[in-house]
């Protein structure tokens, strides 16, 4: 099994604190200059640390949220089965609007959902709230592992990547979607070295992808998006590796803005594009990747690093978190239950037909 990067044992990304009933949330917005810790204590405390991208990566908000339904009410309440119940919907309603590109939310949302309707006393379903909140977390260690493991090993002999946002430990319960492989093979003894995108606007990639992994004794430079194509060109770099927010039944994939026209780039210059995701991250329900509702962000977030600020004359600003990657584009998903290689619909459907009985408990 995969062992877990320094970053998990220095410190707690995400951790339930069973002294005071919180959770407990590293500030991503914070680093690289401040390590600072959110105390979560409200349903409203997580919805505003995920849409204000303290928790951000489409696992680790999926987790979070679950917790965040834990903090719906407290059994020393006292609550009615019924008075606690409505409290746990209106909690997983209220967490669903946070963001709507990452199908994760949805995904442990829903499994909280359905355990809220196994019992009818409030303190059993608490208690069985957060079992499953901690069982979620868990089971992302796990698929973090196998995405490695399956990861390190279609790689090949690659030794250069370049990367696209976070999608690492920060983003995840544990070594993260496509960073984990890269740990899988320094875990090795392989030597590899990282030039990762800063990730425009909020610098994901510049920020957290590039603290951890020097965090993990892994070389990593730090591009601007525009110099990818550059990079490329110049043949420094042996594939590109990126996680994803939602993957559609085709394999049309979802990720951080800017994920696109590196998919292009990567193709023009033959340079394998991979993507890396686990199960949760797919959504059969949808086949084109136009079906997939992108997030808008406040347009803020741009035109204040240009020093603008709102009057008469101010710019106009679009500021999608998200694009699509169409399946032809990319090389391979690598997911916890296989390698999805050149993937299309009848690819997708046949490696994710196994989930319920190949998914770790």
């Amino acid at each position: 099994m995969t062992s877990h990067i320094s970053l998990t044992t220095d410190f707690n990304v995400m951790r339930w604190d069973e002294a005071t009933s919180c959770l407990r949330l590293l500030d991503q917005t914070r680093l690289p200059a401040h390590i600072v810790i959110l105390n979560c204590q409200t349903v409203q405390d997580v919805r505003d640390a995920i849409v204000k991208l303290a928790v951000r990566g489409a696992p680790a908000i999926g987790i979070a949220a679950a917790y965040g339904v834990c903090l719906s009410f407290n059994p020393a309440e006292g609550l009615s089965f019924a008075d606690a119940k409505r409290r746990v919907e209106t909690a997983i309603e209220h967490l669903a609007t946070s963001r709507p590109t990452a199908v994760n939310l949805f995904w442990a949302l829903d499994r909280m959902r359905t355990v809220s309707h196994r019992t009818s006393d409030a303190d059993l379903m608490h208690t069985e709230l957060l079992s499953e909140a901690k069982k979620i977390h868990v089971q992302d260690q796990r698929l973090c592992d196998l995405i490695g493991q399956e990861g390190a090993k279609r790689l090949g002999d690659a030794k250069r990547f370049l990367t696209h946002c976070n999608a690492g430990a920060l983003a995840t319960g544990g070594a993260g979607t496509a960073l984990a492989p890269l740990y899988e093979l320094h875990r090795q003894g392989v030597t590899i070295e990282v030039f990762a995108d800063e990730t425009r606007p909020l610098l994901q990639g510049s920020r957290l992808t590039a603290w951890e992994l020097s965090r993990a004794g892994i070389p990593v430079t730090i591009i601007t998006d525009s110099m990818a194509g550059s990079v490329l060109r110049d043949g420094k770099v042996d594939a590109v590796i990126v996680g994803a927010d939602r993957i559609t039944a085709r394999g049309d994939v979802a990720n951080k803005i800017g994920t696109y026209p590196l998919a292009v780039l990567a193709h023009y210059h033959g340079v394998p594009f991979f993507v890396a995701a686990p199960h949760s991250t797919f959504d059969l329900s949808m086949v084109a990747g136009s079906e997939i509702p992108i997030e808008e962000r406040n347009a803020s977030e741009i035109s204040g690093i240009a020093g603008w600020t709102e009057g008469e004359n101010t710019p106009r600003v679009l500021n999608p978190a998200f694009d699509v990657t169409p399946a032809e584009l990319v090389t391979a998903i690598i997911t916890d239950l296989g390698v999805i290689e050149s993937p299309d619909e009848e690819r997708v459907r046949l490696v994710l037909q196994t989930t319920h009985e190949a998914t770790p408990k």
